[in-house]
């Protein structure tokens, strides 16, 4: 089979990812988006998708293998460093192109009151007592907090937990990101002091970083794990430049 007839495996979950998968569609391209499942309703993706893991890096190259995939993209959050590692493993002995997609991430600048912390341990530290925080975090990185039962928190997400959470005081909200407006009137409401969240990058959720800037907030920034540079690029173009030349030299 002609390599521009092979499929495009795209690990996704993010916006770019999204927005890259259709402009590869657009460009008469096969490819398949593969989503971890986490969230219950996700939003459209243009062409084929599939759900759920891979089994680790042996399980993703065993799919590779069986699925003729020409080229594979990491298109995962910053944060996502096992499916990243993973990733770059089954690349590595199918031989197959790969690419990651790591958007930048996010510089203070004036007016932002960042604490900068590595880890959720450093994060979970960093919280004045009685401070009335956001955790702006996926479910499976709440659990370090419950040790702080001298702080209340609001806790937002996307879907309701399958359980519930090991916080002593908190609040449940169930709700996407909103603008910038949206966002300040959504931490005054709720009379927060604090924000705890990840440097994710992107456009989708750097509302509520601009929010806790105009009201002076201070946030509480978990930096990201190195990872290594290689086979990275910034943004969407980067990505379908290097797939349309990968592509013509196979």
């Amino acid at each position: 089979m002609p390599a521009s007839d092979r499929p495009i495996l795209v690990l996704g979950g993010t916006a770019e990812a999204s927005r890259l998968a259709a402009r590869l569609v657009a460009e008469g391209r096969r490819v398949i988006s593969s989503l971890a499942g986490r969230t219950k309703d996700p939003a459209k993706v243009e062409g084929e998708v599939r759900i759920g893991g891979f089994g680790g890096a042996q399980g993703l190259a065993d799919y590779i293998a069986r699925e003729g995939i020409a080229l594979l993209i990491d298109a995962t959050h910053p944060f996502a460093t096992t499916i990243s590692d993973n990733a770059f493993a089954a690349a590595t002995s199918t031989r197959i192109s790969f690419v990651r997609l790591e958007r930048p991430p996010w510089v203070a600048k004036p007016g932002d009151k960042w604490t900068t912390v590595a880890s959720l341990d450093a994060a979970v530290s960093a919280i004045p007592a009685k401070a009335r925080v956001l955790l702006a975090l996926g479910r499976q990185h709440i659990a370090p907090f419950s040790r702080r039962g001298d702080v209340h928190f609001v806790v937002r997400m996307i879907d309701a937990p399958e359980t519930p959470l090991s916080l002593t005081d908190y609040e449940l909200e169930l709700s996407k990101p909103g603008s910038m407006e949206e966002e300040a009137a959504f931490l005054t409401k709720r009379r927060l002091t604090h924000i705890v969240c990840r440097n994710s990058g992107g456009t989708a959720s750097y509302a509520k970083v601009r929010a806790a800037r105009d009201l002076g907030l201070p946030v509480i920034m978990i930096e990201r794990p190195h990872r290594p540079g290689t086979d990275t690029v910034p943004d969407i173009d980067s990505v379908v430049q290097f797939v349309d030349e990968t592509l013509r030299s196979l």
